[in-house]
């Protein structure tokens, strides 16, 4: 679980409602847009938590809802099956660089934050922290973010996280996992960001 108060007003990025309509598909647009052009760079979805926390099952929902999915031309670590959490994070990472030749990876991580923010996903360059919102010293994931934040800080976060509803994580865990779908339908590395306008207004 990922949280710094104002850790993400500093950085480039965007902040979607997860129930607004063509939410996945600005998230597909804002992903692409962050995502290495004429690069073969392999792209390595990161996500991070726990089922045993309802708030923290973000990460481990979307990754399972994109198992299911077979995102195109994208590999996916961390699953409710297979998590990656605070005990096996380094250890999983490093299976990861080994594997995969300079990947750029996107973390993905549940946040806490403001009241009026809680259902927000936030899409950005930088790293998400695991751990920081429970004070847990953990290794920087990846070279941007997806975040969703599931719930109120400043208080207690270890019980917040717990008592999180679980009917928002996962409405928010299908929007990302469709975000990310769709963006890999869309993206194509070796012909550019151009070439994704122009697919975009062969669909209007």
């Amino acid at each position: 679980m990922n949280h710094i108060p104002g850790f993400f007003d500093r950085r480039a990025g965007a902040r979607i409602k997860h129930d607004e309509d063509q939410a996945a598909g600005s998230l597909a647009a804002e992903l692409i847009s962050f995502f290495p052009m004429a690069s073969n760079r392999p792209l390595v979805f990161v996500c991070i938590g726990t089922d045993r926390s309802t708030g923290d099952s973000l990460g481990p929902l979307v990754g399972t809802l994109l198992e299911e999915k077979k995102p195109k031309s994208f590999f996916v670590y961390g699953t409710l099956d297979d998590p990656i959490h605070a005990v096996n994070l380094d250890e999983k990472l490093k299976q990861i660089k080994e594997r995969h030749f300079h990947p750029f990876i996107i973390g993905i991580d549940a946040c806490l934050g403001k009241f009026n923010s809680v259902g927000i996903i936030e899409v950005g360059y930088g790293p998400v922290k695991p751990g920081a919102g429970v004070n847990k010293e953990l290794q920087d994931v990846g070279h941007m973010h997806i975040t969703g934040i599931v719930n109120v800080s400043g208080f207690m976060e270890f019980f917040v996280l717990q008592n999180t509803r679980l009917n928002l994580v996962m409405k928010m865990a299908k929007t990302i996992a469709a975000g990310i779908h769709e963006a890999s339908m869309k993206y194509y590395p070796k012909s550019g960001w151009r070439d994704f306008h122009w697919n975009q207004q062969q669909q209007l």
